[in-house]
């Protein structure tokens, strides 16, 4: 299936399109890849950031599944599908498992409704919508999710897109109270505590006009503290050191300890739960 591209389409960089740029994808464009290589330039670490970011992602998913027994996944900041996607993580540990994904960016909407597909067991669905609005987020996915029941509620590489005057402590709290006890948070967000050179690539994004806004760990905690959710072990982490054990059932690849520093994925990880009492 082909897309045909708008005339203004693509005309200025797109953080999803930048992200899909670094993980090796094709959905991405001219101005795309000029921004990214300019990030790459800044902070030569940026395609093990995104890569890492991926996998944090899908372990945090694997260990919900496999561990807390969640069902459920809401994903808001989707992104431009890039296998293997978080249906098929949650999945391939149970077919039954239903995930909702939003995103505000129609070319990614195009590109998930052509490509994720999920188990006759299970359920996907989609909504083009803004993380800015999430009572219609929550609105929407309550046609596929129970939320009765835990649903784990996935904000990776989102919270840093967000300005301070868009209220993302806001967003996130309205998003968490919907959820039942035993419910989860997922989230990364971007940082410069680790290595200070991701000061020029948050220049970058910003000279495409793209709001890029760095938290510290602090930052990302109160995300969790300020909702009443308790930190999975071991807190927040880089994203290489959240639960680097929790290999996909299929490949079994365990990565060498330490083979990924801090230093190069720039990049706060935690998962905390909604306490059931």
């Amino acid at each position: 299936m082909s897309h045909q591209m708008p005339e203004t389409t693509g005309a200025k960089a797109h953080s999803a399109r930048m992200y899909d740029y670094f993980l090796g994808g094709k959905t991405n464009y001219g101005p795309d890849r000029e921004a990214a290589a300019q990030s790459v330039a800044a902070f030569p670490n940026t395609l093990t950031a995104a890569r890492e970011n991926r996998e944090f992602m899908h372990r945090a998913v694997r260990y919900l599944a496999r561990e807390q027994g969640i069902r459920q996944f809401l994903d808001i900041g989707t992104g431009i599908p890039s296998a293997p996607n978080l249906h098929q993580v949650a999945q391939q540990e149970d077919p039954a498992c239903r995930v909702v994904y939003a995103d505000n960016d129609p070319i990614v909407l195009t590109y998930a409704r052509a490509l994720m597909s999920g188990t006759p067991e299970g359920a996907t669905d989609y909504i083009e919508a803004d993380a800015r609005d999430p009572k219609r987020i929550l609105d929407h996915a309550n046609g596929t999710l129970d939320f009765d029941q835990p649903v784990a509620l996935s904000l990776v590489a989102l919270l840093h897109f967000i300005a301070d005057e868009d209220d993302p402590q806001g967003i996130v709290r309205t998003l968490v109270d919907r959820l039942a006890p035993g419910s989860a948070l997922i989230v990364s967000h971007g940082t410069d505590e680790l290595d200070v050179s991701l000061r020029k690539v948050l220049e970058i994004y910003r000279a495409q006009g793209i709001t890029l806004r760095f938290r510290d760990r602090e930052g990302v905690r109160e995300f969790f503290s300020a909702n009443g959710f308790s930190l999975v072990e071991p807190g927040i982490v880089a994203t290489c050191d959240w639960h680097p054990e929790l290999v996909d059932r299929q490949d079994g690849i365990r990565r060498p300890a330490g083979s990924i520093t801090p230093e190069e994925v720039g990049c706060w990880a935690a998962v905390g739960l909604k306490p059931t009492e």
